[in-house]
């Protein structure tokens, strides 16, 4: 398993759910506080360019855990079940972009929000359908990448549609495609799920990528989430993919970002020397 943290460009707006904002120079604080990798939020495959990526990545030995799509729905209004063919054509052609890009770097796509809602004047029926339409449209393009296409439940404060793991994977189920699956968030899952630990492991084929936030949404370890539970969850699923940190950065960033790098990597230490699969 390993570490990463959250990070984008630095025009980036407020809505962006990161911990820093500008790409070189977050990348460089995360080597230099231990991170193994980095998690790259994006409204478009534009925003980077792919020669800079590799150049940084190797310039500071570090990895693309996964590229997240959160301000594709905040800044750019596009998500998955908007009754307008039209935003689902732009969605889909937007994320295409994205794709192509985790094709060279992360191989993981996150939807969060982007996975849309059910709308006023809409059923839920007709939201899963666009849902499910959408993502095998998309997963079909993610394939020829070998790229995997993740679904991350959040919590019905922020959403009304997948909200849990539960619901995610039994969407998934009818997505009917081998490289989608579940981006588990320990704080939604604090709020939505009937056990953290109990979820993951029922869930457990579905896991692909996990994100750590305390209960307060700051750095782990300053909440009271029991993260040897997940951690032990994890276990049981032979998960031995990445751990990123999404928490509010607080008034200083660094302090955030280092918290939460120095209460994880022994555990994530541990993990490895210990996990079965290895």
């Amino acid at each position: 398993m390993k570490t990463a943290v959250t990070i984008a460009g630095a025009e980036a707006k407020a809505s962006a759910f990161v911990v820093w904002r500008g790409f070189e120079e977050s990348i460089r604080k995360a080597a230099e506080y231990g991170y193994d990798g980095v998690e790259l939020a994006l409204k478009g495959a534009e925003e980077i360019r792919p020669a800079d990526i590799r150049h940084w990545m190797k310039e500071y030995h570090m990895e693309v855990s996964c590229i997240t799509t959160g301000q594709v729905f905040a800044d750019r209004g596009l998500y998955f079940t908007h009754p307008d063919p039209e935003i689902r054509k732009k969605a889909i052609e937007v994320f295409s972009g994205l794709i192509d890009l985790a094709g060279e770097f992360g191989g993981l796509v996150n939807a969060g929000r982007t996975r849309g809602f059910v709308g006023p004047g809409q059923t839920r029926k007709e939201a899963e359908n666009l849902f499910v339409d959408t993502m095998q449209v998309l997963c079909d393009r993610a394939e020829r990448r070998q790229v995997q296409l993740i679904i991350e439940p959040v919590n019905r404060y922020e959403i009304n549609f997948i909200n849990n793991l539960d619901q995610g994977a039994a969407l998934l189920e009818k997505v009917q495609r081998v490289n989608c699956g579940l981006h588990a968030d320990v704080f939604h899952m604090n709020i939505e799920d009937d056990s953290i630990g109990g979820s993951l492991i029922r869930n457990g084929k579905w896991v692909r990528y996990i994100h750590f936030a305390d209960s307060n949404r700051l750095a782990p370890g300053l909440g009271h989430l029991d993260f040897d539970e997940v951690l032990g969850a994890l276990k049981v699923i032979h998960y031995d993919g990445w751990v990123s940190v999404e928490i509010l950065p607080g008034g200083n960033p660094d302090d955030m970002a280092r918290k939460a790098i120095d209460f994880i990597r022994p555990k994530v230490m541990r993990y490895n020397g210990n996990w079965e699969g290895k």
